[in-house]
């Protein structure tokens, strides 16, 4: 499969979904767990992206953050990942911190990833092996080597079952960070989070979710950029991780040993 021709076709489909996702506010909203946000203008740009790339890769499966059916994504040979629109909190509130985000697995590994903020006219895309890049311009992260010079970027504070016990060590995290790095950040939207450090935005995030639709996109792009993706853990980051931590080289070893603290 020409992985090329693959990124084209994930192109033109977040496309169509920004193109949406400008279109106006949501009409409907609908709490489909706790504090977690489905609106009719997710569900439109799930359908109309997944009717496109029937047609454009007719023997592609596809998996969606409001696909009701579990898929095995490592059995998959090659399945398309969809996030139509990450940040829906966001964007039902009017924060342009939202994106519509599309990649490509080969056996649960990304190798075509696309991106796309409208509200913030960014559109990022990773193909494995030829670089990240920014509205078509190749970017790479930071070179900081100090946790004390760094930005860091937390994923959202955990909501449904279970999440006072969960957030405790969110909350002991954030404890940890506050004196060591120049500030901390929560923008609400993983991809972005993730390309904030292939752009070199930000130095690190810290997402302490591995949902696929959320990082699948992101960590490819990031890890093109020159950013180093594991598990909270400090394992290589796969998509059965239980977190996913995206660090500029330079400072992937003091921010681990952080983590390791507060996990303790």
């Amino acid at each position: 499969m020409n992985h090329h021709d693959m990124l084209e076709i994930a192109l033109k489909a977040t496309a169509l979904g920004s193109e949406l996702l400008e279109s106006g506010r949501p009409q409907s909203v609908v709490h489909k767990g706790d504090r977690d946000l489905v609106t009719d203008v997710d569900l439109r740009i799930q359908r109309d992206i997944t009717d496109y790339l029937a047609t454009a890769a007719p023997n592609v499966g596809l998996l969606g953050e409001e696909t009701a059916h579990q898929i095995d994504i490592a059995a998959a040979d090659y399945l398309w990942v969809l996030d139509p629109i990450d940040g829906t909190s966001n964007f039902v509130h009017g924060l342009p911190l939202c994106a519509v985000s599309v990649s490509l697995l080969h056996h649960g590994t990304p190798v075509v990833a696309v991106t796309r903020a409208p509200f913030l006219h960014r559109t990022y895309h990773a193909v494995q092996g030829n670089g990240a890049y920014l509205n078509n311009t190749t970017i790479t992260c930071n070179a900081v080597t100090d946790l004390a010079d760094a930005i860091i970027s937390l994923g959202d504070y955990a909501v449904g079952p279970d999440a006072a016990r969960r957030n405790e060590h969110r909350i002991a995290l954030t404890t940890a960070l506050i004196p060591r790095v120049e500030r901390i950040r929560m923008f609400g939207a993983a991809t972005l989070d993730l390309a904030f450090i292939a752009e070199g935005a930000i130095d690190a995030c810290i997402i302490m979710s591995n949902k696929p639709w959320d990082t699948a996109a992101g960590t490819l792009i990031a890890a093109e950029a020159g950013a180093h993706i594991t598990d909270a853990d400090g394992s290589p980051h796969t998509h059965q991780s239980a977190a996913t931590i995206a660090t500029a080289p330079g400072i992937t070893a003091q921010l681990a040993t952080l983590i390791q603290t507060a996990s303790s």
